[in-house]
């Protein structure tokens, strides 16, 4: 049976997050696979694990920590997911969405979200970020949207628009930072799938045909959601692998993406200290 959750849920978790901290927290993050250590550079930080917050989903992937961060970062208040939920793991769309709305609730305006992804592109390489120019929401197509269900109209409209779910001038933003930097940095665009298991060689091949720079399994249910709650977004990949699309190539596995998240760390912390301090 779907679950659905209301807006006394959604507060419910508000509550019980505000026991911890009155921090009214502006900028919100979501962090991937390999990424937990960004939410140590946050200062004054209350840590709270997803299981004390009601209705939350809590992460069960090597790589994600599984709390909720809340403190000061380059002079402006976050909230930071230090770990997420996938739908692989038996979660609905709905309670994936979740925390989305419960960081509009405690004041968040703008999202920062990254992931760690494959790469497509050729000319990608390992260690490079991909700053997300728009997605393509293949699970969506197949009827996983976190919208699914009785629209609540405290959030948004019943029939959200995802033209621009990626804010241009964040994405220029993050690029001069990139560049100034010395940051490998692409613009493309990045495709969810379902997962848990990777992309056979033709799946490669058919994600690079219709368009794809970079596949994950997570990210855009997170980004719907956020934008139909009338958040800003600025979307972050780091490139852990280059997929090859032909029989014969090594396949991918867990550990290079946690790998490439100790490259990947040091070059997503300046880019998203660089866009606060430009906030």
């Amino acid at each position: 049976m779907e679950e659905f959750f209301t807006m006394p849920e959604f507060q419910a978790a508000v509550t019980a997050i505000r026991r911890y901290t009155s921090l009214q927290p502006q900028v919100g993050l979501i962090l991937g696979s390999g990424l937990n250590a960004l939410a140590e550079s946050v200062e004054d930080a209350t840590k709270i694990p997803f299981r004390d917050i009601p209705h939350f989903p809590v992460s069960t992937v090597e790589g994600h920590e599984g709390r909720l961060v809340l403190g000061m970062l380059e002079g402006v208040p976050v909230v930071v997911m230090q770990g997420r939920a996938h739908y692989y793991e038996g979660y609905s769309m709905s309670r994936i969405g979740l925390p989305i709305r419960v960081m509009k609730l405690l004041g968040v305006e703008l999202l920062i979200v990254t992931n760690a992804s494959g790469g497509l592109n050729m000319t990608y390489r390992p260690g490079d970020v991909m700053i997300i120019r728009d997605h393509i929401n293949l699970i969506g197509m197949a009827g996983l949207n976190p919208l699914r269900g009785p629209n609540l109209a405290e959030f948004g409209p019943r029939f959200p628009g995802m033209n621009e779910a990626y804010a241009p001038a964040l994405r220029q933003l993050a690029q001069e930072i990139a560049l100034r930097a010395g940051i490998p940095a692409h613009q493309g665009v990045y495709i969810c799938l379902a997962g848990p298991s990777f992309e056979t060689p033709a799946d490669v091949r058919f994600l690079r045909l219709i368009g794809a720079d970079a596949v994950g399994m997570s990210t855009v249910p997170e980004v719907i959601t956020a934008r139909h709650s009338g958040m800003r977004v600025l979307g972050l990949s780091g490139i852990s692998n280059t997929l090859i699309g032909e029989e014969g190539a090594p396949p991918p596995n867990h550990e290079e993406v946690l790998a490439a998240g100790r490259i990947l760390v040091p070059r997503l912390e300046t880019i998203i200290r660089g866009v606060l301090r430009a906030l």
